[in-house]
């Protein structure tokens, strides 16, 4: 055996050495010093060095209400001293409590869930579901769409860089995104009439058996760079998804709980309701905890066993159903939209103040994105990736944490938590402003 060192506190540049030496070089940070976080409370994290950020990344829009939230933290405790771990093979106050409470605020006819540990998880026990219930195998993903981690959610994946192994372990066909600033057929919305929802009939029908067992998709792609589909978009598809005997499975992991603004799940802006659904990150303001939701013939049709070690788990149930209600008593889905048109409207000046780098601006509520190209003004849309790690580094020196996405690294995603003030939204857009000065400054 080993000698065991003795745990000591470690100094910032220690633990990225740490990092480096004992984790898989996979393990990606963000910046070129990686941070290393000691606390955080609210909407600002402090670093081991001492210094205090404003966090618009939250977790990868998990921190819903806010990090170290009262109410949350106070539920955990509370749980912790009476219960931590008991697995799914015996309910639980907590677990029935937050079941009931989905099947409450979920859309449609949704009412069975199955609790996990992760989103992917979730996307993987949603999959299943969908090809016991239908005895077809085939399942719709999108290009430009993430599902995680394990060998089914890789090949769900639409992006090359996410995929570590070639495997497919589903019959997967990945259809167009509905990427309106990147067409892939090079039209334009509204005269395009939608062309990559329809062309799913075409996919179906050429490169499937014609019987397909789900559609699976996000509302707004998170890991692809908050892309928006039109307003039809999602009709058109699970009409003709439907129509060949498959089912829609929503994946609300990074769109769910009042993310979008004004509703509780992102599919509901919409007007579709899905099947199935699954959801993670900010349901339980970060500890680890998913779901995946299905409506009572889909469930059921699922007769083999299943367990989850640590789904459902005492301590992340309390914590999820404390934010859950933190998110209903504070009406935070209307507050994300209030606080969102802010940002919006903040984002689109800048669009107009730095119009060479700035070629897109979308998303909805708190769920915003920049989509960095080299030069919009001269119509030379090509990504520029750089352009975001230096936005990264002068953000980051300012006191602003941003998240990053797209298929080409080009997109800012910024999501603060749900609970953000206007004072916190200004601020922010002032830190990007002068980063995007001092760019074009050394340009």
């Amino acid at each position: 055996m080993k000698p065991h060192t003795p745990a000591v506190e470690s100094t910032a540049e220690e633990v990225r050495r740490k990092h480096a030496e004992y984790l898989l070089p996979s393990v990606a940070n963000y910046y070129a010093e990686s941070l290393v976080p000691e606390r955080a409370e609210g909407l600002r994290l402090t670093d081991a060095d001492g210094r205090s950020y404003l966090d618009f990344f939250g977790g990868i829009l998990t921190v819903s209400v806010g990090h170290c939230n009262p109410r949350v933290t106070s539920a955990i405790r509370a749980q912790v001293d009476r219960l931590g771990h008991v697995s799914t093979l015996y309910p639980t106050q907590g677990i029935v409590e937050l079941a009931e409470r989905l099947a409450r605020i979920t859309p449609g006819r949704l009412q069975k869930s199955l609790f996990t540990a992760s989103g992917t998880e979730a996307d993987d026990t949603a999959v299943v579901l969908a090809q016991v219930f239908t005895g077809a195998t085939e399942i719709i993903a999108l290009r430009h769409g993430y599902s995680g981690r394990s060998l089914l959610a890789q090949s769900l994946t639409g992006h090359a860089s996410w995929r570590a192994v070639p495997s497919q372990v589903a019959a997967v066909k990945h259809a167009h995104a509905p990427y309106c600033y990147r067409c892939p057929f090079g039209l334009k919305y509204p005269s395009c009439e939608v062309r990559c929802a329809r062309d799913v009939e075409e996919l179906i029908r050429t490169t499937t058996t014609g019987r397909v067992a789900a559609f699976l998709a996000e509302p707004i792609l998170g890991v692809g760079g908050f892309v928006t589909p039109p307003p039809e978009y999602f009709a058109i598809v699970t009409e003709i998804v439907r129509r060949h005997g498959g089912l829609f499975i929503c994946d609300e992991v990074q769109t769910g709980f009042g993310r979008t603004g004004t509703a509780m799940f992102g599919i509901e802006h919409w007007g579709v309701e899905p099947d199935i659904m699954t959801m993670a990150k900010g349901i339980a303001n970060g500890m680890p905890l998913a779901a995946t939701i299905a409506t009572p013939e889909v469930a059921d049709a699922f007769k083999a066993l299943t367990i989850s070690t640590f789904g459902g788990n005492p301590v992340s149930c309390a914590a999820a159903n404390a934010t859950l209600q933190v998110i209903e008593d504070e009406r935070l889905p209307d507050h994300a939209a209030a606080m969102g048109a802010r940002l919006r409207a903040g984002l689109q000046a800048l669009q107009a103040e730095f119009p060479r780098r700035i070629g897109d601006v979308r998303g909805m509520g708190l769920m915003q994105a920049l989509e960095l190209v080299v030069d919009q003004a001269a119509g030379d849309t090509t990504p520029d990736a750089a352009a975001v790690a230096r936005l990264f580094e002068e953000t980051k020196a300012r006191g602003l944490l941003i998240g990053r996405g797209g298929l080409h690294g080009n997109v800012v995603r910024i999501a603060p938590p749900l609970t953000v003030d206007a004072a916190a939204i200004d601020e922010a857009l002032a830190v990007l402003r002068a980063s995007l000065r001092e760019m074009e400054a050394g340009a």
